[in-house]
């Protein structure tokens, strides 16, 4: 079993930036960026209109080998991992849950969760299940979840294997300290050497969407206006010298 404390986490305010763009519009400036498995597939958002950015704490489960890890829920605490990947958690952290997608296992209850939360942890993407669900969704944290179920997690048949490891989780790669951000459209893995860069391609992106949002709720043609054409360039680039006088003026 393998454990590392440490993780150098991305400046405060570019999670944050990268939050308020959303997963979508990450997602396609990591692909402009020849990064093509952001998209984690599989935990869906259990708590609609939560939209979060931060690093990622990993958490790796392994099928349970009985001569490694016991059935109690309780016995030797200190030997259960799932504990201490919430040991780091700092404000604004997301624990990246490789639960290998099974539906049986709770790896997180509601006193976990409530630990992790009073830490400032931000949210939880699970590729599998956590129990407790209807207390957990009231914490005020993201949850992105495969499901829900009423077993803990040594009841069936994982355990916890590594913390603050590289994981799959749900047929992507999360690093320790990559940049997950989540919202109703599910959770996507920004690699932290890639933030800036996906910040400044999508900050651009967002804002052409902007414009040809307005103008398609005005009635404008969809050819036209979606995406961008030649054609109303100069449209466009006079829309954006006007907000930015609008911004400077403010």
């Amino acid at each position: 079993m393998t454990h590392t404390i440490d993780i150098t986490r991305p400046a405060p305010d570019l999670s944050a930036a990268l939050a308020r763009i959303g997963s979508a519009v990450v997602s396609g400036a990591l692909y402009r960026l020849g990064i093509r498995t952001s998209f984690i597939c599989g935990p869906r958002p259990m708590t609609p209109g939560v939209c979060v950015a931060g690093p990622a704490l990993t958490l790796q489960f392994m099928p349970k080998r009985e001569d490694l890890y016991g059935d109690s829920e309780y016995a030797e605490p200190e030997r259960q991992l799932h504990r201490h990947v919430l040991y780091h958690a700092k404000p604004g952290d997301i624990v990246v849950v490789d639960a290998r997608g099974n539906q049986r296992s709770g790896v997180f209850g509601e006193m976990m969760l409530t630990f992790f939360k009073g830490r400032g942890g931000a949210g939880v993407v699970v590729d599998g299940c956590i129990r407790d669900f209807a207390a957990a969704r009231e914490l005020g944290i993201g949850l992105w979840l495969r499901g829900t179920t009423a077993n803990f997690h040594t009841q069936t048949d994982l355990m916890p294997f590594a913390v603050n490891q590289p994981i799959a989780c749900g047929d992507a790669l999360v690093v320790p300290g990559d940049i997950i951000v989540a919202d109703d459209d599910g959770a996507v893995v920004v690699p932290a050497a890639k933030a800036e860069a996906v910040l400044a391609d999508a900050g651009e992106h967002a804002e052409w969407e902007d414009f040809s949002r307005l103008r398609l709720s005005q009635g404008g043609d969809l050819r036209k206006y979606y995406p961008l054409t030649p054609e109303v360039e100069d449209e466009y680039r006079a829309w954006r010298a006007a907000q930015d006088a609008t911004k400077m003026t403010a």
